[in-house]
């Protein structure tokens, strides 16, 4: 039966992501701690892999219960800010700042957090959807998919692609325990995907790699007109308000709707 393997949040939006054994939807349908902070620059632009690749070299963890940074720069400097202190998070600002030579400022959205679709929630993507999509390049592990595709919600049990069945019209719904995930877009892939996610090096033609294989192994189940195109991976989902305030756990059962 199909559960929920795991469940990622990146508490500072670019950084490393950490596993949770349970996640609570918040007021705006997000889970907690996902992107509750950002880095940003004097324009208003946020800093993450896409824009500063440097930020790949950063090793970072998150305690949840202690609110404790920790960032490993190359080199072993290691640095911890506890960022729920005024005076911690004006230092990781001054340290952040420093090391991609910008000035910025480290933001929190305690309802919502700083995720791209602000109107969306969760991502749901299938453990066997990683472990083919790292089958298609050399040297690829699935731990090393899964955190160039950054998803918070992994199902297990399940074939690949299986979540796209959730898009679409007429799709059916996701019932994790007792939290509905109603699926909205598929995701649209940028250029991190194709970077190491420790180096930022990226592979040579990944795009065009993976478009050709998304196309020959896209599913009969999927309606193919919700997908502008093959460059995509995972589902954005949303939760119902009535939903929210409720958690997804792990090794909960999941199901779709209807069936």
């Amino acid at each position: 039966m199909a559960r929920i393997d795991r469940l990622t949040v990146y508490p500072v939006k670019g950084l490393d992501g950490i596993d949770l054994e349970a996640a609570t939807v918040l007021e705006g349908g997000t889970l907690s701690y996902d992107r509750e902070f950002a880095l940003f620059d004097g324009e208003g632009g946020v800093i993450n892999g896409k824009r500063t690749p440097q930020i790949h070299e950063l090793s970072t963890d998150f305690d949840p219960d202690t609110r404790e940074l920790v960032v490993e720069a190359p080199g072993g400097d290691t640095r911890r800010f506890n960022l729920e202190s005024d005076a911690d998070r004006e230092r990781a600002e001054v340290w952040f700042g420093d090391y991609v030579d910008e000035d910025l400022t480290l933001e929190r959205d305690r309802s919502l957090g700083f995720v791209d679709r602000r109107e969306m929630g969760p991502s749901v993507i299938s453990t066997a959807s990683l472990r083919e999509v790292a089958s298609w390049f050399d040297g690829m592990s699935v731990d090393g998919a899964r955190r160039r595709l950054r998803a918070n919600v992994e199902i297990s049990d399940v074939p690949a692609f299986w979540e796209d069945r959730i898009v679409g019209d007429d799709a059916p719904a996701l019932e994790a325990g007792d939290v509905r995930l109603e699926g909205v877009t598929p995701c649209g892939r940028c250029v991190v995907p194709a970077r190491d996610p420790e180096t930022g090096d990226p592979i040579e033609a990944f795009q065009e790699r993976f478009v050709e294989k998304r196309r020959e192994t896209f599913p009969a189940w999927a309606d193919a007109d919700a997908f502008d195109h093959y460059y995509t991976l995972m589902i954005i989902a949303r939760t119902p308000e009535t939903d929210r305030g409720k958690r997804l756990r792990v090794d909960e059962s999941v199901t779709i709707e209807d069936e």
